[in-house]
């Protein structure tokens, strides 16, 4: 029964222990980690996959009318 006690007060000062060292940084940050800066804007956004991008579409549907030329 006395290591059931003291296994849950060592559980709780560790608790106790890990979110005061969390929260011991920059007041400003809140929880102490340290935070990503966003991405800036790109100009033009990348297709996300082939069937985003309208060249692929446009030589695909070249491909199915066989107007390049080319056997399909």
């Amino acid at each position: 029964m006395v290591f059931l006690v003291v296994l849950v007060a060592a559980v709780v000062v560790l608790l106790v222990v890990v979110r005061a060292a969390a929260n011991s940084g920059d007041p400003s940050r809140g929880s102490g980690r340290p935070r990503r800066a966003p991405r800036p804007p790109q100009g033009r956004a990348r297709p996300l996959a082939p069937d985003d991008d309208p060249e692929f579409l446009r030589e695909l549907g070249r491909q199915v009318r066989r107007d390049d030329g080319s056997p399909a």
